[in-house]
């Protein structure tokens, strides 16, 4: 082979060799994505944490972001329970866009539904806890 057709080649083998290793990379991130979702759902009494992306108090609606970059949309209604971190009631009025929650949801036929909210930071423990298995 000569040199001219080693230069031409070797940055083809480069390129080759960087997108299966990003393929790689995405399929795993998927993988433990879909996990990590589903372990945060099964822990805690069902609780899954979240970062609220908005409150729409007039829709009486929340916009939740999960750790994995998934939003989901979430109704509260008069039977929803609110809880700051110490326990403490308090009212859907009180969350705001870069809280971080844990919620326990049904599903209705109006949709996800919240049963219970408790604000609350991700510890290092619940972290490793939930997502680090």
């Amino acid at each position: 082979m000569s040199r001219g057709m080693r230069r031409h080649t070797a940055p083809r083998r480069r390129s080759l060799a960087a997108f299966l290793m990003f393929a790689t990379l995405v399929s795993c991130g998927f993988s433990l994505a879909a996990q990590s979702s589903k372990a945060a759902g099964n822990t805690n009494g069902g609780e899954q944490f979240f970062i609220v992306s908005s409150v729409d108090i007039t829709k009486r609606q929340l916009l939740l972001k999960e750790p994995t970059e998934i939003t989901q949309l979430i109704q509260v209604n008069d039977k929803t329970r609110y809880t700051d971190r110490t326990g403490k009631a308090m009212q859907f009025a009180d969350l705001r866009a870069g809280d971080t929650i844990y919620i326990r949801s049904t599903t209705t036929s109006a949709g996800r539904v919240a049963v219970s909210i408790r604000k609350g930071p991700m510890t290092l423990q619940e972290l490793q806890r939930r997502y680090l298995k």
